[in-house]
């Protein structure tokens, strides 16, 4: 883990968010730490291919985050919160020379959606989260516990991926990979939960297949050492033949069966069909019904130059010795060559009749390779936009919360499926919730009925029905039973102060960037 270490009183390293050499050169706070997700383009999209591989399964499959150590048994209220900065707020995506409206209502924003992630117990889990305003419109916000692991104290998470507006394993605007988590330091370490938030930077939205087949030449498909396969095709005995190459057995391929026997034309069940010769055969044939006589007219094949080359060839020309071609069982047909375009292959056919045999066929066989179909979706900020970011707020103030609940009540009730997410609307209290086993001494909270799955998800300040736009002042970190009848009642938040904006800051100048073109 790699912690970023910021100067006194809260500024940015201008040099750079990485910089560790950096770290002893001044008196710093130990506010902001960070971790990878995913590093590289190779384990984003190994996180894509994960989530996605059969019809998005393991989205389907994840469940709501709701480990025993976040059970809350106890809370206590305490004293007001004091500010340790002036108030401030961060503008949404689009709104940032505009004022906001004072419109409450229950219009569902497109920035909220679902966090899933691998635990180290080897389960899929999700939470709730919202995208945010950032310098490259790259950023989520969710609380810190859906992204360090409180349970098995081993760090992050894996494979970690945000889906905004998910919906019964549909991902509509994409599936955002995450690269680095931002967090402080306070809950990093020591896992308080008074500083239960998390600030990830995510790849730009990977849309498509991740593994698709493309059709390739044999040549190609020799030549290619990754995952590869071949798809046998059934095809007639007379397509076989008239191909340019019939007998490469590495494309088409004689299944086996009992081949036809020639017969008579007034043998019982006889059948007549066609059988190319040389044109030389052709025209000494006679017209009329029969076995032998012509059957039709020549068949006139439009080529290029170079296939009908590759005839020629088939009939033993060899153009360095200009060896002349001769038409034989496979290559029968006579060849125009012509470089302008006008080059043709023509067949003649008799009549041959004949007893069907069992005839199992001609396949061809079509080579593919898999190779990724993913592209770049665009960045999260310009698909669904992002909401603002407010700290240092009084308290006893209107709040909207969204997330999606799943999990059930202490006493077994399960009111909610997971599957839409649900609201909350509420004046958050004046005195802060304090939680002894969670280390929490001034989280927010207010009266909200919802179940696990619902944490991370953002309390949005200020928000504009009309716009579906608001100011994140505090994400869902626990969920409790104040009045012990065994049904949780109560959402709180940590106090988003001075040191949660620095490292939202720290959080909102890192870039991600794509990981295809």
């Amino acid at each position: 883990m790699k912690r970023i270490l910021l100067p006194a009183g809260g500024a940015v390293l201008a040099t750079g968010l990485l910089a560790a050499g950096l770290a002893g050169t001044a008196q710093a706070d130990n506010t902001v730490a960070n971790a990878d997700l995913a590093k590289t383009a190779a384990q984003a999209q190994e996180v894509v291919e994960f989530w996605t591989k059969s019809n998005n399964a393991a989205l389907k499959g994840a469940t709501a985050f709701s480990p025993d150590a976040l059970e809350v048994k106890k809370t206590v209220t305490g004293g007001g919160y004091t500010s340790d900065t002036k108030p401030g707020a961060t503008a949404p995506i689009g709104e940032e020379k505009k004022s906001a409206a004072k419109v409450q209502n229950v219009n569902l924003p497109k920035t909220i959606g679902k966090v899933f992630f691998e635990g180290h117990d080897g389960k899929l889990y999700w939470c709730s989260g919202t995208s945010i305003q950032s310098q490259y419109r790259n950023l989520v916000a969710t609380a810190g516990h859906c992204v360090y692991d409180v349970v098995s104290n081993k760090e992050v998470v894996s494979r970690w991926v945000f889906v905004p507006g998910y919906y019964q394993g549909k991902a509509p605007w994409g599936l955002y990979v995450g690269k680095q988590a931002f967090t402080h330091y306070d809950f990093e370490v020591y896992e308080d939960f008074d500083r239960d938030y998390a600030f990830v930077t995510v790849y730009d939205a990977l849309a498509g297949s991740a593994k698709e087949p493309k059709k390739v030449t044999w040549d190609e498909f020799k030549k290619y050492r990754g995952e590869k396969f071949v798809k046998e095709v059934p095809v007639s005995r007379e397509e076989a033949r008239k191909r340019l190459d019939p007998h490469n057995k590495d494309v088409y391929v004689f299944k086996g069966g009992t081949p036809d026997e020639a017969v008579g034309p007034n043998y019982p069940g006889a059948e007549v069909t066609k059988h190319e010769v040389t044109a030389a055969e052709y025209f000494r044939a006679r017209s009329g019904q029969g076995q032998g006589r012509k059957y039709g007219e020549p068949e006139v094949e439009q080529v290029t130059y170079n296939q009908a080359l590759e005839y020629l060839k088939g009939q033993g020309w060899d153009p360095r010795h200009n060896k002349p071609a001769k038409p034989n069982a496979e290559f029968p047909g006579t060849v125009k060559l012509d470089r302008a375009g006008n080059s043709t292959i023509t067949h003649y056919f008799t009549q041959l009749w004949v007893k069907k045999g069992e005839d199992k066929g001609w396949v061809r066989k079509d080579f593919y390779t898999v190779v990724s179909g993913l592209k770049s979706g665009g960045r999260l900020g310009d698909n669904v936009g992002g909401q603002g970011f407010a700290w240092n707020q009084p308290s006893g103030k209107y709040v909207r919360t969204f997330g999606y609940p799943q999990g059930a009540h202490p006493d077994g009730n399960k009111p909610y499926t997971g599957v839409t997410p649900k609201w909350c609307y509420g004046k958050t209290s004046h005195k802060a919730l304090q939680i002894p086993s969670r280390k929490v001494e001034e989280q927010q909270s207010f009266k909200c009925a919802v179940t696990a799955g619902y944490d991370g998800g953002p309390w949005l300040y200020k928000y504009s029905n009309a716009k579906r736009l608001g100011y994140v002042n505090g994400v869902t970190s626990l969920i409790a039973d104040t009045d012990k009848n065994n049904r949780y009642d109560t959402i709180t938040t940590p106090y988003f102060d001075g040191e949660t904006n620095v490292v939202y800051k720290a959080a909102a100048a890192s870039w991600s960037g794509k990981l295809v073109p």
